[in-house]
């Protein structure tokens, strides 16, 4: 096993190969991309408080406070450890198995092919180019997901969490306070979707044309609807809409206690290519336009 203790900027280059790394931090910046390569770098441009303790052994690659990787989250809680900074930056093979935990920190996830699980406190979370499983819960940061395409799994209790251009085969996304919107890619159409939400709005962009079968719930909330094909039932109190878009392949559920829902519609034409523009005529004579 190496180790080493981080108490100030410092560059490392693995020479081991690497399939797991572990990241613990409060406060800072995490940010891990997926590379090509075997090996993993590793830089730390500032450490505020306890140095970091950075391990390799078997594979697994650990960038952690050793007091809170020893005792986990519950030492979090204490505010007397919020008391440290640390700006990491990770550039690790694609095919890794990433595990984050992070409190009041950023953590920017992006071109990683493996497992990517984040767990934050209060910390905002991007998810950029996942092409494996993903699985982030937060308690008040936010959850950004783009472009991802393996199954994701999304959890908060207030922070909101959005989601750009899926093409995700499975969306599980459930929020006690904070919003969800979730916005499928042309490919997603056919997508299995559950998204759950008790006092948050939901919303939804569906591509054009689709195969979903939709079963949406408000006990209190709005719906707003987008597509001819679906029904909402209920004048006063509890809404549902329900119904069938083209084959019905697909499955989304959608349920609030006291949100709103909306179901939207993405524009064929943000689908296709733009049009060449014309080239312009050569000009027959002199121009009566004068320049003022």
């Amino acid at each position: 096993m190496s180790e080493w203790y981080v108490a100030e900027p410092r560059k490392f280059a693995l020479d081991a190969p690497v399939t797991t790394l572990h990241v613990r931090i409060a406060n800072g910046t995490v940010n891990v991309v997926g590379t090509d390569e075997d090996t993993a770098r590793l830089e730390v441009s500032d450490v505020e408080g306890p140095p970091l303790t950075v391990t390799h052994e078997d594979g697994t690659l650990t960038v952690a406070y050793d007091d809170l990787l020893r005792q986990g989250f519950l030492k979090w809680l204490d505010p007397k450890e919020w008391r440290r900074s640390a700006l990491v930056s990770l550039a690790v093979p694609a095919g890794t198995r990433v595990e984050i935990g992070v409190m009041g920190a950023a953590a920017v996830v992006s071109g990683v092919d493996g497992r990517t699980e984040v767990k934050s406190v209060s910390g905002d979370t991007t998810l950029v180019g996942l092409t494996g499983p993903v699985r982030a819960t937060t308690v008040s940061g936010r959850v950004e997901a783009q472009a991802v395409t393996g199954d994701l799994r999304l959890s908060s209790v207030a922070g909101d969490l959005t989601v750009i251009e899926g093409t995700c085969p499975t969306v599980k996304a459930d929020s006690v306070s904070g919003s969800i919107v979730l916005d499928l890619g042309p490919t997603g159409r056919s997508a299995d979707i559950g998204l759950t939400s008790v006092s948050g709005g939901i919303a939804v962009r569906l591509p054009h044309p689709t195969d979903t079968e939709v079963e949406a719930n408000t006990a209190s909330g709005t719906i707003s609807n987008a597509f001819d094909d679906l029904r909402v039932h209920g004048s006063w109190g509890a809404h549902k809409l329900t119904g069938r878009l083209g084959t019905g392949t697909g499955r989304l559920k959608a349920t609030t206690v006291s949100g709103s829902v909306a179901l939207l519609r993405r524009p064929p034409a943000e689908d296709e290519p733009w049009d060449t523009a014309p080239e312009p005529k050569a000009s027959e004579g002199p121009t009566d336009k004068k320049v003022l």
